[in-house]
């Protein structure tokens, strides 16, 4: 198992730039008003020939039980005790505060190793800071700049006494080569939750975790990170990412808001799964048809998920007619898969994770090539394609490019001519034959070469 840092410390003293730094990726939001980070995030930390798992949490900070700021520090003190190193940080131009002491007592009785890191310690103001830090009595102080990537030499010194080195493998790239068609289908599914805000996705994924792993409240734009969580459904692994609700771009005012946006869509295009969360009480909103149109375009499969479903009268009928009204609004991907939930009750998160395991070996689908054009000869004699300046259209034969989502080239002549109606009929026609129901589906005309081009030439 890997060796685990959690950095902690005060709000806003850079410990997510340091994660960004250390991960290499700039998986954290980073902003200068303080709070930014409420859950905790994974990644896989390097220093040199270090390797280890980094946890950035919330900034250590009271408040009243219960209180949001509460429940917080409650998930920093859950990624404390997973840890087996602290990386406790203060912000050295800022100096000592009496929160960085109380809560240098907190670190001292996790009784785990803490490296002390002075943060922002580029020019003077910063190694006055550095040398107060000196009071805490954790040791010497790491002076290192995250933004800037100074002092990481010193960090490396710091950190290489607490982690093990790990053994070689001078064979895991030939491994990683010859996996089997068997071995990569039980790879993790990667698996966006997204929706408007206050729709209940936290609470759906903590319902499925069984542990109050993300935090939730009443209010929106609780969640601001894209947070990744490793699921075990029976058998089978995803990786689910919460992220932050999306509204309208013109109600988007805020920096914050713009970069946890940001962050949610690269979670879409990241994801192999989009699950889309409706709450019941408001579903099908535009801004519901926007996001599908958007995971649509991205060519990533799709659940639909009605949350909420405890809150609205129970008559019967209302799941047909669920089916009736995605069909309606969103005839791009008809078919697709949609479940009545309750993350609060916990009811349908069975049926979700199978709709969605449905709609993965859905989009990663292939048809044989000789089943494909008895399909197509048949769909082109039920409906032949409409002539086009008094002269038709000759489609003459189609093949499957790729899987993830379905692509398919049909070969044909004067492919500009070919109206997007006729497209929408080929596509429709194909989920019906090869049930492909609610997959993004994507069709390239190309056109063949003509044999006899090279005797116009000559005559020319």
């Amino acid at each position: 198992m890997s060796y685990t840092i959690a950095i902690i410390g005060r709000p806003n003293v850079g410990k997510s730039t340091l994660f960004n730094r250390l991960v290499g990726q700039k998986l954290a939001l980073v902003d200068d008003a303080p709070g930014v980070t409420r859950d905790r995030r994974e990644g896989d930390g390097k220093l040199g020939d270090l390797r280890f798992t980094l946890i950035d949490t919330a900034g250590l900070d009271e408040g009243p039980k219960g209180s949001l700021t509460a429940r917080m520090q409650e998930q920093t003190e859950a990624a404390i005790a997973l840890a087996d190193a602290l990386m406790f940080v203060i912000d050295a131009r800022a100096g000592l505060t009496p929160n960085d002491r109380a809560f240098a007592d907190f670190a001292r009785r996790a009784d785990k190793p803490v490296v002390l890191v002075a943060n922002k310690s580029e020019g003077k103001h910063g190694e006055i800071g550095a040398m107060e830090s000196y009071a805490l009595g954790l040791g010497d102080p790491v002076q290192i700049s995250a933004e800037h990537g100074e002092g990481l030499g010193e960090l490396y010194d710091a950190l290489r006494p607490l982690v093990p080195e790990e053994p070689e493998d001078d064979d895991e790239d030939e491994d990683l080569g010859e996996l089997s068609d068997e071995e990569i289908a039980q790879r993790p599914i990667r698996v966006a939750i997204v929706g408007r805000p206050n729709a209940g996705k936290s609470t759906f994924i903590n319902r499925l975790l069984g542990e109050e792993r993300l935090l939730t409240s009443p209010e929106a734009g609780t969640t601001r990170d894209s947070i990744a969580v490793e699921v075990n459904w029976k058998g089978r692994d995803f990786r689910v990412f919460d992220t932050a609700g999306l509204r309208r771009r013109s109600r988007i005012e805020e920096k914050l808001e713009k970069l946890s946006v940001a962050d949610a869509l690269r979670a879409v295009r990241f994801a192999e799964v989009v699950v889309l969360m409706m709450d019941a009480q408001m579903r099908f909103e535009e801004q519901d048809l926007r996001i599908a149109d958007l995971v649509e375009r991205e060519g990533r499969a799709m659940v639909l998920a009605v949350n909420k479903w405890d809150l609205i009268e129970r008559q019967g009928g209302q799941i047909a007619q669920l089916r009736v009204d995605a069909d309606h609004w969103l005839p791009q991907i008809r078919g697709v898969p949609i479940v009545a939930t309750s993350g609060m009750l916990g009811e349908g998160v069975d049926r979700l994770m199978q709709a969605v395991q449905d709609a993965y070996a859905v989009w990663n689908r292939r048809i044989p090539t000789a089943a494909l054009n008895r399909w197509f000869e048949h769909a082109i004699a039920q409906n032949p394609p409409p002539a086009v300046s008094g002269r038709r259209l000759k489609l003459n034969y189609v093949t499957q490019a790729k899987a993830r989502p379905p692509s398919f080239v049909v070969f044909c002549s004067r492919a500009d001519a070919v109206p997007e109606s006729y497209l929408r009929y080929l596509v429709n026609s194909l989920r019906g034959a090869f049930e492909l129901p609610g997959t993004p589906i994507r069709i390239t005309l190309r056109e063949k070469a003509n044999p006899f081009a090279h005797k116009r030439k000559r005559k020319s």
